[in-house]
């Protein structure tokens, strides 16, 4: 039973905090992790000065004592995965270098037919194992060269830094946001091996006076290949071990009832907590204070059911941002807090709540909730993840939000709930095997406008699937005709979730990632979700991607391009 484990992991984490503060030493690895069992170390803050930030990035790529592949951005101060933390209407200038150790033949599969040797790297170079390039997820960024695009801008070893120069939008949203690689083919292979991290745009404060002056802690949770994969699962209780199935990836497969080997591990700011025993990680704290908890879904395929436990009892959580976007960005609610006593986080989501901290010598425990992905997908059990230590000498967090009364002006387009969309699209999710007699054979991946035949996302072809003009808005319902959960994000915009499954939501938030139901296999309607596309941002015009965030999904074509284009002169949207 899982209760029981919470309380003997309870029973030993404060040993765990007072050994682990002393195990952690710098490796003179090229990506270094800690070990299991450690305390959790918040990532080092890079931060604007004077209305800029300049930051030099390398992504490098070592092998762990498994064989497994590990990636990691290493700053110019020797910094692992830095927060970014930057003001609306700052300036980024982020200079990124490909330090991968170049591509052996049989790496260098090549998607797109322009040479590796061009000069130009906007110009559509190869995308291979070795090649990178930068997305700055859920910012409202020109989809174009050294700002965010993905689609063409691919970056190699050897090359010179790339430069991406970077405006703040001055109506983002404060809150939390990110960024990773973004190489069609080979994303999931760097996000999975660690190339992400948190972009922080600052002032959630003045946009909620509840979270003024409080503690800030950052959580990246990312996913990696099991330390362990020959172990069988624990047993809690009498009985055959379980049995493993394996996905066309090597994955388990959800076993549905929150039990079972998982798809992959977890690990909170790198602190491994490894199959099968789940020993957490440590996060001291000081008995009873409230902080802001900022949370990173960064993992490549693992979807996040995460509760906070007291003696087993859920603890309430106060959500004050999803997505990025604070939950009265609206404005209609002054110091919004939705309490709730889990929170689901796809793989790309985040969220931001506050957490009170327990009493002095009561430790509680951080956990992710198995997740229900369907018969095709991926298993994610229920595990621990981290014992919290309530101590009066526990370290405060790195960094503490302002105590100030100032407030910022929220945006003046009327709130997109209220706006008469200018169309309506329907969408869909769907798998196809190559061999449809074998299981095991690969599987095709598509995401089609309905009218269009599906077929995977081609990175030789410019032809959008989607064609919008700047200033409108649309509704998109997204169908899901496979058997597993899929994870609907879209670049540069955000978007509001009017129907789940056909009933109307009344949600206070915007969002970039939304879970689209599994099929059953038999049902004659097709679960969906209904979404309110916003394309009013004069900032996006150009051409980005919409596409399902489980990696494995995007990499194998369930993806689609979307084309803004300018507004015609006089016409209202």
């Amino acid at each position: 039973m899982l209760s029981r484990r919470i309380v003997r992991l309870i029973c030993f984490g404060g040993a765990l905090w007072a050994a682990s503060v002393h195990a952690q030493t710098r490796s003179s690895e090229i990506c270094p992790r800690p070990a299991v069992g450690s305390t959790i170390s918040e990532p080092d803050d890079l931060r604007s000065q004077n209305g800029e930030l300049k930051v030099e990035l390398a992504i490098r790529k070592s092998m762990d004592q498994n064989g497994g592949t590990r990636y990691c951005y290493l700053d110019q101060y020797g910094h692992e995965s830095p927060n970014l933390r930057v003001h609306p209407g700052d300036r980024l200038i982020l200079a990124l270098k490909n330090d991968l150790p170049p591509a052996g033949e049989k790496d260098a599969m090549a998607m797109s037919s322009t040479s590796v040797a061009t000069a130009d790297l906007c110009a559509g170079a190869a995308m291979t194992a070795t090649s990178t390039n930068l997305h700055f997820h859920g910012l409202a960024l020109p989809p174009v060269c050294h700002q965010d695009d993905v689609i063409r801008t691919s970056i190699e070893p050897g090359d010179p830094p790339f430069e991406y120069r970077v405006r703040i939008p001055p109506t983002q949203p404060p809150g939390l946001y990110w960024y990773h690689p973004h190489l069609h083919g080979f994303s999931k292979a760097q996000v999975l091996g660690g190339a992400s991290g948190a972009l922080i745009i600052e002032g959630i404060e003045k946009v909620n006076q509840a979270a003024a002056g409080l503690p800030e802690r950052v959580l990246v949770i990312r996913d990696q290949d099991l330390m362990n994969p020959n172990a069988a699962p624990s047993q809690a209780g009498p009985g055959p071990p379980a049995i493993v199935i394996r996905d066309r990836e090597g994955d388990a497969i959800n076993t549905g009832d929150g039990s079972g080997k998982p798809a992959k591990d977890l690990s909170l700011n790198f602190v491994p907590v490894p199959f099968p025993g789940y020993p957490p990680a440590v996060i001291p704290m000081k008995p009873g204070e409230q902080q802001l908890w900022r949370v990173l879904n960064a993992s490549a395929i693992t979807y996040l059911n995460l509760q906070v436990l007291v003696d087993g009892v859920p603890q309430i959580l106060g959500v004050v941002g999803v997505d990025g976007v604070p939950l009265n960005q609206r404005g209609a609610v002054k110091s919004r807090i939705l309490w709730e006593d889990h929170v689901g986080l796809a793989p790309a989501g985040r969220i931001e709540f506050l957490f009170k901290g327990p009493p002095a010598g009561i430790e509680a425990t951080l956990v992710t909730r198995s997740v229900n992905t369907g018969p095709g997908g991926e298993n994610d059990p229920t595990r621990p993840l981290a014992t919290i230590v309530a101590a009066a000498n526990a370290p405060e967090p790195v960094s503490k939000l302002p105590d100030s009364a100032e407030t910022m002006t929220s945006s003046r387009e009327p709130w997109l709930g209220d706006v008469t969309p200018t169309r309506t699209r329907k969408l869909y999710f769907s798998e196809k095997l190559e061999d449809p007699n074998d299981p095991n054979s690969p599987t095709t991946f598509y995401l089609t406008v309905e009218g269009q035949t599906p077929k995977p996302f081609d990175p030789n072809s410019t032809a959008p699937n989607i064609v919008v003009e700047q200033g409108d808005v649309e509704d998109w319902i997204i169908e899901n005709r496979s058997q597993e959960l899929h994870d609907f994000h879209i670049h540069q915009v955000h978007y509001l979730m009017l129907e789940w499954n056909g009933m109307a939501v009344n949600e206070p938030f915007l969002r970039d990632t939304v879970n689209v139901p599994y099929w059953d296999g038999k049902s004659a309607k097709y679960p969906s979700v209904k979404l309110r596309i916003d394309f009013r941002d004069p900032n996006i015009i150009g051409t980005f991607p919409y596409h399902c965030h489980l990696l494995e999904h995007e990499d194998g074509g369930m993806m689609g391009l979307v084309k803004v284009e300018p507004r015609e002169p006089g016409r209202v949207p």
